[in-house]
C-alpha cells in the first residue's frame, strides 16, 4: 500500500518540479507514494476565497484564517483508522532531524500544512495540528520549501524508493554519524589518489576504514552528534585512537 502524503497550501505551483524529478519522481511513477496537492483557497467560504485576515490585537502583516485550514484537513482525512499524522510547517516546531523523519516515514497518511504571512490561527496549532516541524532556525516566506524537505527526506525511507538496498541506511545522520568519503574512477585525478584501501578487494579493511572515516569526519564537523550516536566498543577504540593523533 501506497503512502499519501496530501499537501495544504495556497501555492500548489510552486510544487511543479521537485515532486517530479529524481527520487520522489520516481518514486510517485512506481506507486510507493501517492503526493497530492490541496489548495487552502478551495476550502474558503468567502466569495473571493479569502484565506487571511488582519490579527486581533492589531500589528503588521496577516493571519490565515482556521475556517478553510480545517476544512481542507477534514476533506482529505483517511476514513477508516488508518495510521494519519497532521503536521504544520512552522519555525517554532521541532527541528527535523533523521530520527524524526523515520517516525514520519512510518504513517500511512501524512497531512502537511504549509504556513503563510504572519503565520496561522492558534487554533490550528492547539486543535488541528498533531505536530509543528521547523527544518532549521531561519525564517521562510512560507511552509512550502520546509514541507518539500519533508517529503523528499521521508520518501527516501519507504521501502524501494532507493536503488541501493541499504543506501538510506549508510546515508549521514541514519546511524547517528556524518557519512564516510566517498571515491569513484579514475583512481587517479590530477595527482590525487583514492585510499588504497578501497582498491584491495578486502572487504573488512574496506569496512573499518570508512567506519573510522566516518566517526573522525563527526569528531571534526559534529562533535555535538557523539554522544547521542549508537557506538560499538570498536567505534570507541577508533575514537580514542582518532583523538589521540597529533592533529586531532
Amino acid at each position: 500500500m501506497a503512502m499519501r502524503i496530501d499537501v495544504l497550501t495556497l501555492f500548489p505551483e510552486m510544487f511543479a518540479g521537485p515532486l517530479d524529478a529524481s527520487i520522489v519522481g520516481r518514486a510517485r511513477e512506481r506507486g510507493l507514494v501517492e503526493i497530492r496537492l490541496v489548495n487552502i483557497r478551495d476550502h474558503s467560504t468567502e466569495r473571493q476565497r479569502i484565506v487571511d485576515d488582519y490579527p486581533y490585537g492589531g500589528g503588521g502583516g496577516m493571519v490565515m484564517k482556521p475556517e478553510p485550514v480545517f476544512a481542507a484537513v477534514e476533506a482529505v482525512r483517511c476514513r477508516g483508522g488508518c495510521r494519519e499524522r497532521v503536521v504544520l510547517m512552522s519555525p517554532q516546531g521541532r527541528r527535523l532531524e533523521q530520527a524524526g523523519v523515520a517516525e514520519l516515514a512510518a504513517y500511512e497518511h501524512l497531512v502537511i500544512i504549509c504556513g503563510h504571512y504572519e503565520g496561522v490561527d492558534e487554533r490550528v496549532r492547539e486543535h488541528l495540528a498533531d505536530e509543528e516541524v521547523s527544518i532549521g532556525d531561519y525564517v521562510l516566506t512560507g511552509g512550502e520549501l520546509p514541507a518539500m524537505v519533508v517529503i523528499d527526506a521521508v520518501t527516501r525511507l519507504l521501502p524501494e524508493a532507493l536503488g541501493a538496498e541499504h543506501g538510506a541506511a549508510s546515508d549521514s545522520f541514519a546511524a547517528g554519524l556524518l557519512e564516510h568519503p566517498h571515491y569513484t574512477r579514475p583512481a587517479e585525478f590530477r595527482g590525487w589518489k583514492a585510499p588504497e584501501v578501497l582498491l584491495s578487494g578486502n572487504h573488512e579493511a574496506i569496512r573499518r576504514w570508512r567506519r573510522e572515516q566516518a566517526l573522525r569526519r563527526t569528531l571534526q564537523r559534529r562533535p555535538d552528534l557523539l554522544p547521542r550516536a549508537d557506538l560499538s566498543e570498536e567505534d570507541r577504540e577508533l575514537l580514542e585512537k582518532i583523538e589521540g593523533e597529533p592533529d586531532a
